[in-house]
């Protein structure tokens, strides 16, 4: 049994607005297959077996409060021009500088249209083949022990695992990076971004949500009702959802 990340979720006030801005961001496309929008490569929705690991941006109700994200998209370039252009770009998209600081660093720090803050790295080696999304980074207390829940709960291979960081890829090589980075503080607010998490085909969705309760992940209500997919916390307490291959 295994579970993979296939889409970022994003809660929005303006979810068509945002999906356009990430699509625009990635260079891929936003489609509307309902409520959400989805951003994902040119080519339609590839589902239940997803090309990438995309975009989901939901509508929700209640605005982004002041506090840093624990969950972060690293946008990846291949040269200093690329970086430099891409930010203008962006900026000119309706993206905000933003200040989590950082201080002095080499890559750039910005916010979309609704405050999530983003990275746009400096060209990194380790991210040349990764697509447009070098990293999905999460901020955490402890990333060795969320290297061993993350580690059992995907299928993907450990690269790295320090006092201090953590990263985790597909074993296929292709994709972003999942990393988990040693930060200063505690989850306070509700995620306003997290990871969706997929069973493969043929894989019971219950029995893969029975194995993470037994790895430590917590059911979560957050009056979402009679829906498809099952919302539980990691140990560290941050959201993620596990869909159905459906």
């Amino acid at each position: 049994m295994a579970l993979r990340p296939v889409q970022v979720n994003i809660k929005a006030l303006d979810a068509p607005a945002v999906g356009r801005f990430w699509a625009e961001a990635l260079g891929w496309s936003a489609y509307s297959p309902g409520m959400t929008t989805y951003v994902g490569p040119a080519g339609g929705l590839v589902w239940p077996d997803p090309v990438a690991v995309c975009v989901d941006v939901v509508p929700v109700p209640e605005p982004r409060t002041p506090a840093k994200n624990r969950v972060h998209l690293d946008l990846a370039t291949t040269s200093t021009a690329h970086q430099a252009d891409l930010v203008a770009r962006l900026r000119a998209l309706g993206a905000t500088p933003a200040d989590v600081g950082q201080s002095d660093v080499p890559w750039t720090v910005l916010a979309d249209p609704e405050g999530n803050e983003f990275c746009v790295l400096e060209p990194r080696e380790i991210y040349r083949d990764t697509g447009p999304i070098a990293a999905v980074v999460v901020d955490c207390a402890d990333p060795r022990a969320m290297a061993r829940f993350w580690g059992e709960a995907v299928d993907w291979t450990l690269h790295e695992m320090t006092d201090d960081q953590a990263v985790l890829r597909s074993a296929t090589g292709g994709g972003p990076y999942l990393e988990f980075l040693r930060t200063p503080g505690v989850k306070t607010v509700p995620d306003r971004v997290h990871l969706d998490l997929l069973p493969y085909p043929g894989d019971d969705q219950a029995a893969e949500v029975a194995r993470l309760r037994a790895l430590g992940a917590v059911d979560l209500d957050l009056g979402q009702g009679d829906v498809p997919w099952t919302c539980l916390t990691d140990p560290e307490d941050h959201e993620f959802c596990v869909l159905t291959p459906s």
